[in-house]
């Protein structure tokens, strides 16, 4: 003889209730975990900017850490050239001659450029001067006796600069100093 399971009505569709409950918390915990795992989820990233400092291109990398749902950086970004902080300088001796009386005119200059910091920086200064009306910037470091590409930690640099120009090129009566600024190429 067969023993035979009678299944009511009504206890199908409680059983059935329950496996639909239970699927459905099932599925919340798995989904729960799954956002969990993405929150922690992290990945490194380059980012690369570049500036433009007397006519030559200098990169600055930086690794960051992102959350891996986070589209990657955009390739590279256009940033002002960083300064040097705390930088000050000290003009130790400037004279302008407009003419030397040899068909000449005369720029010298002493600037002492100060780093306050407790690192070494390697990095280009930075002159502006008023020639006339016009303003430039421009870095003289390759004329002078130290470029003083380097400033050592808690220590200063002395630009020594020298030259003639011919009055042939033009006349400038005056060049006036405005600022000194030191920028990072590091």
């Amino acid at each position: 003889m067969k023993n035979s399971i009678k299944r009511s009505p009504r206890t199908f569709s409680t059983l059935l209730l329950f496996f639909s409950f239970y699927s459905f918390i099932l599925n919340i915990s798995c989904d729960s975990k799954e956002e969990e795992e993405e929150e922690d989820c992290t990945k490194t990233a380059v980012v690369s900017d570049t500036y433009f400092l007397n006519n030559q291109q200098y990169f600055i990398d930086k690794t960051i850490e992102l959350p891996c749902s986070f589209p990657d950086p955009e390739p590279l970004t256009q940033i002002d050239p960083p300064e040097l902080d705390g930088f000050t300088y000290d003009v130790l001796f400037y004279e302008f001659t407009p003419d030397t009386g040899n068909n000449t005119s005369r720029w010298r200059f002493e600037i002492q450029l100060n780093n306050p910091n407790d690192y070494e920086v390697t990095g280009l200064p930075i002159l502006t001067v008023k020639i006339g009306e016009q303003t430039s910037s421009q870095s003289y470091s390759d004329k002078t006796t130290l470029p003083c590409f380097q400033l050592g930690a808690k220590s200063s640099c002395t630009l020594f600069y020298d030259q003639e120009s011919s009055l042939d090129l033009g006349i400038i009566n005056d060049i006036e100093l405005i600022n000194v600024q030191y920028f990072l190429t590091n």
